[in-house]
């Protein structure tokens, strides 16, 4: 199993899809670096030169920014929201959807299980 800016990927899969497992890479990036880098897209990962992989690792990581970098990068952002009292930044904080999805019903995802409130019936008639 090669391995590349830390991330096994996998021997069995052919090499615009095997870089899609690095986070940050997809397949119009991984298309695009193995055409940079001349490699064959159909080519498996297992049949990889351990020259072709440390090429492959320097590309990746000069000109993208994948795996802990961009991990880094994105949850600066997410507090640097958080710091300056956002409304973005306090949708974060407060684990709720950030881009304007409506809360009332669904966002479970983002709330998590459902917590029932007590004396909250509706009851018929009353207005």
């Amino acid at each position: 199993m090669a391995r590349v800016v830390g991330v096994d990927i996998p021997n069995n899969k052919r090499m615009d899809i095997a870089l899609t497992y690095i986070f940050g890479v997809g397949r119009n990036t991984a298309t695009k670096v193995c055409k940079d880098l001349g490699l064959d897209p159909a080519l498996k990962a297992s049949d990889l030169t351990e020259e072709q992989v440390t090429t492959l690792a320097r590309h990746l990581q000069k000109e993208y920014s994948v795996e802990g970098q961009l991990r880094r990068e994105s949850a600066a952002a997410i507090s640097r929201l958080r710091d300056i009292n956002c409304y973005r930044g306090l949708r974060h904080r407060r684990s709720l959807p950030v881009r304007g999805q409506r809360t009332r019903t669904n966002a479970r995802t983002r709330k998590g299980a459902k917590k029932t409130v007590a004396g909250k019936k509706s009851v018929k008639g009353m207005k």
